[in-house]
C-alpha cells in the first residue's frame, strides 16, 4: 500500500465498545502510520486510577477532558497518524479522513463483556450511564453533539462485521478519496 499524501492523518471516532481501538490499532499497522489512541483508559493507567476513578474525577473536573482531548489532536498534528477516540472525528478538524463507527448498545455491551468479563447487566448499565455522562460533557466543554456525525467521510455499522473487514471498508475509501494506492 502506498500513501499518496504526507502527512495522512484519519480520525476514527465511535461509542465505547464500537472497536475504536481495535480497528485504529491495524489500520495504522496496515498503513504503517502512528497510532493515536490516548483516552481516559491511558490518562488513568498514567495516573495509577482506575478507568472508573477518573470518569467520576472528569464529572467535576474538566481538566480530564479537556487534557485528553488537546493532547490527542497536538500529537495528531506532528505526522501521518490514525487518531482513535470518542471525539476525533469533530477534534481533529485536518483529518483526512472522517470515519465513524456505529454499533447498537447490545452489540456494545457484548463486546465490552468479552473483553472484560463482569456482569453484563452492570456493563449494559455503566455503558449506558457513561455514554449519558460524554454526551453532556461534550456539549458543555465544546457545543459538540457526539450523537450527530453525518458530517463524516464514512460511517461504518460494525454491528456485523470483524475488525479486518471494518479495516477494509476504511482502506477502500481512503483508495477512493486518492490517498492510498492499495
Amino acid at each position: 500500500m502506498t500513501i499518496k499524501k504526507e502527512p495522512l492523518r484519519i480520525a476514527i471516532s465511535g461509542k465505547s465498545g464500537c472497536g475504536n481501538t481495535t480497528v485504529s490499532t491495524l489500520l495504522s499497522e496496515k498503513l504503517n502510520i502512528t497510532l493515536i489512541n490516548y483516552t481516559f483508559r491511558q490518562l488513568a493507567a498514567e495516573k495509577g486510577m482506575t478507568l472508573k476513578e477518573v470518569i467520576e474525577a472528569a464529572k467535576n473536573d474538566d481538566s480530564y477532558d479537556k487534557y485528553v482531548d488537546k493532547h490527542q489532536v497536538e500529537l495528531a498534528m506532528k505526522e501521518s497518524c490514525v487518531l482513535g477516540s470518542r471525539l476525533a472525528i469533530w477534534m481533529l478538524k485536518e483529518a483526512d479522513l472522517k470515519v465513524y463507527l456505529y454499533a447498537s448498545d447490545e452489540t456494545r455491551a457484548g463486546r465490552v463483556f468479552n473483553r472484560e468479563g463482569g456482569d453484563l447487566q452492570q456493563i449494559k448499565d455503566f455503558t449506558a450511564m457513561r455514554d449519558r455522562e460524554d454526551t453532556g460533557r461534550y456539549k458543555a466543554f465544546y457545543n459538540i453533539d457526539n450523537n450527530d456525525y453525518n458530517f463524516v467521510d464514512i460511517i461504518v455499522d460494525v454491528n456485523d462485521k470483524t475488525p479486518d473487514e471494518i479495516v477494509n471498508v476504511i482502506l477502500d475509501k481512503l483508495a477512493e478519496k486518492g490517498l492510498i494506492e492499495k
